[in-house]
């Protein structure tokens, strides 16, 4: 019987799961569309209960003519930053998952900010205050199911992430993987543990929350999986950028890798003992990139976060009737004649960090038709992915080569573009599903399958693009993009935005 691994890729708009076997060649695939409800304006939720099912019918289909006994292992990467609350004696949900995108705290935000503890929240949690992180959702949650935190403090209460609410669903204890609490802005980034002061300032009862582990456990074993013996061991847990990270090889600093989703991370490690401040310049995130059980401490990254990119295509051909994929076609060769589209939908994240900026589109003519607009779309991924690696330059992470993977990565012009913007190569994977892989690596790692070297003498093999546009022309259209994101940024604020 094959030995087998399998990893589960929970996204914002899909669960997909890959099959690997011992030689790490995937054997096996399966997805499932996960929806998202906007209730309000600004507000996106998803359904906890959905995600969970949509995660057992992605491994069902990824096991399809395979024999589930020889899996030794599974390992899962999640979207980040979203947050569940369920009761725990039961498992039932007491409200939607509140999205990462979501921007129903502006006003609580601002609120918070006034206090003038966003420095404090800043130094140690590595992450800028900001609505896109787990503390203000977690807030707003407890604040409508658990106002006195009464049931908080009794233990009757879960709060958790993606991952964590995933593994409630195997049984066992209340646990979280040390790479996701960090992003929940509850951690103090330099231990990894969860941080009294962090805590009192959220006003979330240190009882509702999860037990942080390292990123290869002990989490708790498989179990009420389709075409999968209950008992098989989880050995891996990452959050999709951090597990797209470790995909890439990347082990120490030097390396920086983008990837394209709904939103985009642009991610790298720094060097041990780099300093607090390392992230402060630049609008950049520090935040835990992973630990294994055997290492002493977290291993750091620093990290620019972008809230639209591949979404930003979804959103315009459902405005135009269209899908994404002929969209971008359309924008392969077209230009935008100077439109720009920027997109906060949700407002901008890294470098601005902004949740008071708003989408816009500029420089229409009479002449603008769906082809300028398709290629304003995607030049807007590769303007925003640009704007984060010179963050990461001045954060002090020099960036030679952008390694580039996810779905919209498919698309040869956006990659020609993000080169071209960037003003430097850009490396792409050719692995489909490079979180996943990541993931499967790790978990591999954990359960024996293979070991460090291994992995590291595998030479993966990469699309190259190259830059082809002129300094003078970069920095002629940087200025251009730079200056409908200030229109963007000055348009008129909702009531309780901050700058």
């Amino acid at each position: 019987m094959d030995l087998l691994l399998v990893a589960v890729d929970q996204g914002t708009s899909s669960t997909k799961a890959q099959v690997v076997d011992a030689t790490g060649a995937v054997v096996g695939r399966g997805a499932v569309p996960v929806a998202e409800s906007h209730p309000a304006p600004g507000w996106v939720e998803q359904d906890p209960d959905e995600i969970w099912q949509s995660v057992r019918r992605a491994v069902a289909r990824a096991l399809e003519g395979l024999d589930g006994r020889g899996v030794i292992a599974l390992g899962i990467s999640n979207q980040r930053e979203s947050i569940v609350l369920w009761e725990r004696a039961t498992g039932r949900p007491l409200a939607p998952l509140v999205s990462w995108q979501d921007q129903r705290t502006v006003e609580l935000h601002a609120r918070i900010a006034a206090q003038g503890v966003g420095p404090l929240v800043r130094r140690l949690s590595g992450l800028p205050l900001d609505p896109m992180f787990s503390a203000l959702k977690a807030r707003w949650l407890l604040d409508r199911v658990d106002p006195d935190r009464a049931r908080s403090r009794r233990g009757e209460l879960c709060l958790g992430t993606v991952d964590s609410w995933l593994l409630s669903r195997f049984g066992g204890d209340h646990v979280i993987e040390v790479g996701n609490a960090s992003r929940t802005q509850l951690v103090d980034v330099a231990t990894g543990n969860w941080s009294p002061e962090l805590l009192e300032g959220f006003d979330v009862p240190t009882a509702v929350l999860p037990r942080i582990v390292a990123s290869d456990g002990p989490f708790p074993a498989a179990r009420d999986l389709p075409s999968l013996p209950d008992g098989v061991p989880v050995h891996a847990v990452l959050g999709d950028s951090h597990a797209a990270l470790f995909g890439h090889g990347v082990r120490g600093p030097g390396l920086v890798k983008a990837t394209y989703g709904t939103g985009s991370s642009v991610m790298g490690l720094v060097a041990a003992g780099s300093g607090s401040t390392a992230a402060d310049a630049g609008g950049m995130c520090r935040t835990i990139a992973w630990r294994r059980g055997h290492e002493a401490a977290p291993r750091l990254a620093l990290e620019g976060n972008i809230r639209a990119s591949g979404a930003t295509l979804t959103w315009l051909a459902r405005l135009l009737g269209s899908t994404p994929g002929e969209l971008s076609a359309l924008a392969a060769s077209a230009s935008s004649d100077g439109v720009h589209l920027v997109p906060g939908f949700n407002g901008l994240g890294a470098p601005w960090w902004d949740a008071g900026a708003v989408g816009l589109v500029s420089g229409l003519t009479l002449g603008t038709g769906p082809a300028q607009l398709a290629r304003a779309a995607l030049e807007s991924i590769a303007f925003q992915v640009a704007d984060v690696v010179r963050a990461a330059e001045a954060g002090g992470a020099p960036v030679t080569e952008l390694l580039a993977d996810g779905g919209p990565t498919a698309n040869d012009a956006l990659m020609q573009l993000q080169a071209d913007l960037a003003g430097r190569p850009v490396q792409r994977s050719t692995v489909a599903e490079l979180s996943g892989l990541g993931v499967a690596h790790l978990a591999g790692l954990a359960a024996g399958v293979w070991d460090d070297a291994t992995l590291a003498a595998r030479q993966e093999r990469r699309d190259r693009f190259v830059p082809a546009l002129g300094a003078a022309d970069r920095a002629a259209r940087t200025a251009a993009w730079a200056a409908a994101v200030d229109r963007a940024r000055a348009w008129p604020r909702p009531e309780g935005a901050s700058p």
